[in-house]
This record gives structure tokens, sequence and C-alpha cells, in this order.
């Protein structure tokens, strides 16, 4: 089975995660991707030294990629990157507000000279609007966007442990794209992709905003608990492990109170009784539950849970994940050594044919590790 991007070529400026992402995923299904770099590299590349003296960041959302260095504001440099996005079906950017227009790589004005043209712009809170020249980074949009205020306990707000802001544009640039080669196949013309940061996570907040909107109000931070069902939330077992319960429907709370609790009574109580009365009286199920469970092994709890058809899951750590049994890893070539990552997440089979294929990661570059052979391929006489 072949990459379905093969042969496609992926200009991106970019820099730290929202960009490279959806890059890194284009040249995860075969496209030729050449990143843009400054001299000093993408910023990214020192966000920490983790992975054998390099960045986890750039490490994980660069990989099969080419490096070719730049400086955008050079009449040469910039004349050899209008030369290879002459070439190119895709343009991303990632700039500051107004950076990639100010050094003469506006998407509109590309589009009008390169009609097949795919451009992909990404900013922090859009284009338009009073914060359209603001930067922006993870933290400070999962701030804006309210996601910070229904995140952490109750006593305070948190951060999401991952940069969700960043990752949420990515995949929404990277569904964009796919969209509009899909369309350019039909009319043969490419078209301009915008996405930002603030709208990405604004739809994730969704659901958090209508409870604002039409049921009065937001839903309160609850820790490790779901704001709107009950039970579903952490309690702790006798052995001093933790696990995560999940009720769905009433079928559920049954078996639970039936068959993990020994207490069918419970299911019916007026307090109880359907999953409104259960979040209100959410403080008085969960002392009830901990009670119950504190004094069992994780064994014991786990079997009955799985008789009952209870979803559950146990409170891992990092390092929980790292031997995981369910987790597929793929090695990749870096500058400094075989890593191993996560495997793409998307697994594909042909047909009727159960057989997955998935395709190697391809290396992490260097800074500018490609820059002579783009150079001899692109630059004009």
């Amino acid at each position: 089975m072949g990459n379905p991007l093969s042969g496609l070529l992926v200009v991106s400026l970019e820099q730290a995660v929202a960009a490279p992402y959806v890059s890194s995923r284009l040249a995860d299904a075969g496209a030729r991707v050449i990143k843009i770099e400054r001299q000093q590299g993408d910023f990214a590349r020192d966000y920490d030294t983790v992975v054998k003296g390099q960045s986890a960041y750039f490490v994980w959302l660069n990989r099969g990629k080419e490096s070719l260095v730049l400086d955008i504001k050079h009449g040469e440099d910039a004349g050899l990157l209008r030369e290879i996005i002459a070439s190119a079906d895709v343009f991303i950017q990632n700039l500051a507000p107004g950076a990639a227009s100010r050094a003469g790589f506006d998407s509109a004005e590309l589009r009008a000279c390169y009609p097949r043209l795919i451009t992909c712009d990404i900013s922090g809170y859009g284009e338009e609007g009073a914060y359209a020249k603001r930067k922006a980074y993870d933290l400070l949009v999962q701030a804006e966007t309210g996601l910070s205020m229904i995140t952490g306990s109750e006593h305070a707000p948190g951060r999401v442990g991952v940069s969700v802001c960043d990752i949420a544009a990515g995949m929404h640039a990277w569904g964009g794209i796919l969209q509009a080669l899909y369309e350019r196949e039909i009319t043969g013309r490419g078209q301009g992709v915008k996405v930002s940061l603030f709208d990405g996570m604004a739809d994730w907040m969704t659901v958090p905003l209508l409870h604002h909107r039409y049921g009065g109000a937001a839903p309160k931070r609850v820790g490790l608990n779901h704001p709107s069902i009950a039970p579903y939330g952490a309690y702790t077992l006798g052995d001093g492990s933790r696990i995560v319960i999940s009720i769905q429907n009433q079928r559920e709370w049954k078996n639970f109170c039936d068959t993990v609790l020994l207490q069918a009574a419970l299911a019916t109580q007026q307090d109880f009784a359907n999953n409104d009365a259960r979040v209100r009286n959410r403080m008085a199920l969960d002392q009830i539950i901990n009670g119950l469970l504190g004094v069992l092994q994780q064994k014991d709890v786990v079997d009955r849970l799985q008789q009952a058809q209870v979803a559950f899951g146990m409170l891992n750590t990092v390092k929980d994940l790292s031997e995981h049994p369910q987790l597929r890893t793929c090695s990749v070539q870096t500058p400094a050594g075989t890593v191993d990552l996560v495997a793409s997440a998307i697994r594909r089979s042909a047909g009727s044919d159960n057989e997955e294929a998935q395709a190697p990661f391809n290396p992490v570059p260097e800074i500018g590790e490609h820059s002579d052979s783009i150079r001899a391929e692109f630059q004009k006489d």
C-alpha cells in the first residue's frame, strides 16, 4: 500500500508546534516537506534537551522533513523560496502576525501567481479583529478561551498538560489542507486555508460554552471527575492505586450497584436514581463509593467491573504509559541517534484485506542538512 501523498511538495515556513504538527503528518503520508528555518533554526529545537540532547517537541514534530536554512529578508534567499513555492502543492506558514506578508509571501498573492497552490496560514487569533496582531502561545490561548478555568482542581485553575491549543490548530489545518487537496482534484485550483489557535480551541470548548449560554452556568472545576456525569471519576482502592470509573447510562449504574458495590438498593435511592440527581449529590455518592471500594484490592475491583461491563481505566503515570501493553512505537533516526516515538494514530488497511501497512518514520533533520542539495535543485543558474 503506497503513501497517499507521494509526489506532493509541501513548503513550510514554520516554527514551534502548530505548523510543524500539520507538516509532519503530511510527511508521514508521503509528501515531500521542505522546512524553512532561520540560521539559528526553529526555536523549538531549543525547548529542552531531554532526547539525547535534543528537544522532545522538535523530534516529535519534524520527522521526515528536509531542512533548508534561509534568510527570507535577503533578496537571493527570498528568490530561492519563491522558486521552490512555484513548484509546490502546499505552502504553510505560522510566523508572527503579518511577518510572512511583509517578507513578500502573502498567501493570496502566492495563489494568484500559482493557481494550483494551496496555502495554509496558522495564527494565534485569526487575521481580523482586535486580537489579530497579538502573538499567541499555547498556555495564553488556554487562558483566553476559558479552558484553564474549567481545568484543574476546585481550588485553582490549571493548564492542560500538553500543548492542546497548538495541536488542535495543527489538526484543523491538516484537515483543511486535505479537503483543499481533494477539491483541487475536482476543480484544478488551489485555495487558502486559515486556522487559528483560538478558533481551534473555541470549537473544542463548545460544550462548556453551551452550558453557559443555555444552561445558565459553565461547568465547575471538579478535578478528576466529569462535570456533568456521575459517577465518572477517580477513586482510591485499598492498595493505594487509583481507578477511574465511568457510568454512561442507567443500565450501567444498576450493574455497578449490583455487581461492583454489592449495594443493589443504591441504584433506586432517590438521591442517586438518575444522572441529574447523582451529579447534584456527587459528594455524598463519592463518599459511599470510596468507602466501599477503599477496602478492596485492585484485582478484585477490576474483576467486578469487568463482570458488570462497566468502563474503567487506571490512573497511570507517564512511566506507566511507557510500559503500557497497548502503546505502539516506531523508531526514527535523529542527528543524535535512534529514538522511539509513538506510532502513527492512523492505521490503514487496503480493501477487505485486514493487513495493516505502517510506513516507517523518516529521519529528523539537522539544521540546514539539505540546504546545499535544495539550492542545487531549485536555484536558477
